[in-house]
C-alpha cells in the first residue's frame, strides 16, 4: 500500500512538474488580429482602469491611469499618473514614465525609474509580453518583484492587460487593466 501511495505521489509530482514547464510564447499569437503596432497604439493619451488581486484572487486595490505616449524615431515615451483606490500617494498621484526602444522584429525594451535593469518586451500578432523587475514600496522597503506581464490588443482602441507577480518563483498576485486609447 505503501509503495502504491508513493508511486501515486511520485506520478502526480511528476505531472504537475511537466504541466509547469509548459508556457505560452509570444509567438502563438502571431496570426491573430488586429496586428499591434507598439508606435500606433502607444501614441497620445491613454486611459485605464485596473485592479490588484493577491494569490487567493481577492483584490487589494483599484486604480485609474492615464498615459500620455508619444514616439520620436525609435524611441518612445509613456508617462503614466495613477490614482489608487486608497488614495494617492503624498497627495499626488503616482508617476512612471518609460522609456521604450524598438529593436526591430518585435523585440523592445523599456525602462522607467523603479524598473530594476531594463524590462524585455517581445510582440507578435495582437499580443506583447513584457517581463521586468519592479522595486515596489511596501512597508517603507524596497522590494523587487517579478512581471510576467501580458498585452493584447482587442480593437484600435481597447487592450486588455494581465501582470502575474512573483518572487523567487513564487506567486504573489496579479494585476488585471484595460487601456483605451482616448480620441485625438
Amino acid at each position: 500500500m505503501k509503495h502504491a501511495l508513493r508511486q501515486l505521489f511520485a506520478t502526480l509530482a511528476a505531472i504537475l512538474l511537466l504541466g509547469g514547464c509548459a508556457s505560452v510564447e509570444v509567438a502563438d499569437y502571431r496570426s491573430e488580429r488586429p496586428q499591434l503596432d507598439l508606435r500606433q497604439y502607444f501614441s497620445g493619451r491613454l486611459e485605464g482602469w485596473g485592479m490588484f488581486q493577491d494569490r487567493s484572487g481577492k483584490v487589494l486595490k483599484r486604480f485609474h491611469v492615464v498615459i500620455d505616449a508619444k514616439w520620436q524615431g525609435d524611441t518612445g515615451t509613456l508617462d503614466e499618473r495613477f490614482t489608487w483606490s486608497d488614495g494617492p500617494a503624498g497627495g499626488n498621484p503616482e508617476r512612471r514614465v518609460w522609456t521604450l526602444t524598438d529593436l526591430g522584429g518585435g523585440r523592445y525594451r523599456g525602462t522607467a525609474g523603479d524598473v530594476v535593469g531594463s524590462a524585455r518586451g517581445e510582440a507578435a500578432g495582437n499580443a506583447l509580453r513584457w517581463r521586468y523587475v519592479l522595486a515596489l514600496p511596501v512597508d517603507g522597503k524596497r522590494v523587487e518583484v517579478d512581471f510576467d506581464d501580458w498585452m493584447y490588443l482587442v480593437d484600435d482602441k481597447v487592450m486588455l492587460n494581465r501582470s502575474a507577480m512573483s518572487k523567487f518563483g513564487f506567486h504573489l498576485g496579479d494585476v488585471t487593466l484595460t487601456l483605451v486609447r482616448q480620441a485625438s
